[in-house]
């Protein structure tokens, strides 16, 4: 008996990203999909075609289909907003002018440590709901607004439950380290103690724990703090990442490539020289423009060097309440390739297989090719270049996540 398919999508212009070259487009294509795998692509004109059977059928009308997009850095978790701190910023007080005073990072923790963990759930599964709507087929959501073992677990409890509930795949980060909370004044050490050998083991055992996160920074933890995080994490079988080189150059990418790290991210201050470990560890370098503009920053991350060294290149919208309010995984693109001179191909690159591998899922998304997942959006667009070319509006006509519609804006 012939194979019945789950769903065939048809008349589709197919975006690949499978070569390293170009968009690996194949027109008027035909996607086989069973039990949430991509069993086969062929083109329209194959004899092959005749013989397929299945229980549903789209007709793509000859839109695009790209690969689901992947938001690999993001802080969706939290409670509150800092519109007013946006606003003195604005009048001339510094960000980190505004973390030193208490403002910042610890104002978003004391209103996450206030708020319930079924009000967390609703406020981060509709900014959720945004980024979905724009093709979002995978992210990451990172703690580090509870600063302690019972507003961390919450936080990461409720990443955990967008993961089962939004349809979506969440990979769950530990960034315990984010800053130094108030009952740690001037005892920053002693957090980080705390940090290792309390929070880390005590998540970990309880499985709420993908990847660990710190942020090494001169208002944030320091190069011997984040190595410390690193040894712990290492000894409990933990990868981990790194916000780096976002305001100054502490070396936290070098560190962190010593360890491996799925991803530095931020890396405006990235030196040059630094560039090889990145590159030796398969550390994937994560830029995130929307923080880039919200910050008025004008020192550009490396980007020449790090293409011709031949890095991964990701971006990611790196939404939090403080640095980067963006809901948009489409103005990240339009901004990375604006600000940052990215490509149009690098762009869509870096939400999709540049940032599966910044969380180590490549294996099975990023790329359509026979034997991952059908992680799969259709774009009433003309072109690929589109995604990063347009300001506002969202083309996503259709999105796919393992097989099933997830969102259907009414195509075939």
């Amino acid at each position: 008996m012939p194979e019945i398919y789950d769903l065939i999508l048809h008349n589709v212009q197919l975006v690949s990203l499978a070569s390293e070259e170009d968009y690996g487009i194949i027109e008027n294509a035909v996607v086989a999909i069973k039990d949430g795998d991509i069993r086969a692509i062929y083109e329209a004109d194959s004899k092959q075609i005749a013989g397929l059977h299945t229980e549903q059928a789209i007709d793509g009308l000859g839109q695009l289909l790209t690969p689901g997009l992947i938001d690999c850095h993001s802080h969706l978790i939290y409670a509150g907003n800092r519109a007013n701190e946006y606003e003195m910023r604005l009048n001339g007080a510094t960000y980190q002018q505004l973390a030193e005073a208490g403002g910042g990072i610890l104002s978003t923790v004391k209103a996450t440590r206030q708020t319930s963990q079924d009000e967390l759930f609703d406020l981060a599964a509709k900014r959720l709901s945004y980024l979905i709507d724009e093709g979002v087929t995978s992210i990451e959501m990172k703690s580090g607004y509870g600063l302690d073992l019972t507003n961390e677990r919450k936080m990461l409890k409720v990443a955990q439950q967008l993961g089962r509930f939004s349809g979506i795949e969440v990979s769950k980060t530990f960034l315990g380290a984010h800053a130094l909370p108030p009952e740690y004044k001037d005892r920053s050490d002693d957090y980080i103690e705390f940090v290792c050998e309390k929070m880390m083991p005590t998540l970990k055992e309880e499985n709420l724990i993908d990847c660990v996160d710190a942020f090494c920074e001169s208002i944030g933890f320091n190069l011997e703090q984040t190595e410390r995080i690193f040894k712990k994490a290492q000894s409990l079988g933990l990868p981990v990442k790194l916000h780096a080189e976002q305001l100054s150059d502490l070396k936290g990418a070098k560190l962190a490539s010593e360890y491996n790290a799925w991803s530095v991210d931020h890396l405006e201050f990235l030196a040059v020289e630094d560039i090889g470990a990145l590159k030796q560890s398969n550390t994937v370098a994560t830029l995130l423009p929307a923080a880039y503009y919200f910050l008025s920053e004008t020192q550009l991350p490396p980007i020449k060097a790090l293409r011709q060294a031949g890095v991964p290149i990701a971006i990611a919208t790196d939404h939090n309440p403080g640095s980067s309010p963006c809901l948009s995984i489409l103005l990240t693109m339009n901004m990375a390739a604006t600000l940052f001179k990215l490509t149009p191909l690098e762009a869509l690159k870096g939400v999709t297989i540049n940032a599966a591998k910044a969380l180590r899922i490549d294996d099975r998304v990023g790329s359509i090719e026979v034997g991952k997942q059908a992680d799969l959006v259709l774009w009433d667009l003309e072109s690929p270049a589109e995604l990063s070319y347009r300001i506002g509006g969202n083309a996503c006509s259709m999105v796919i996540k393992q097989g099933e519609v997830i969102v259907d804006k009414g195509v075939g």
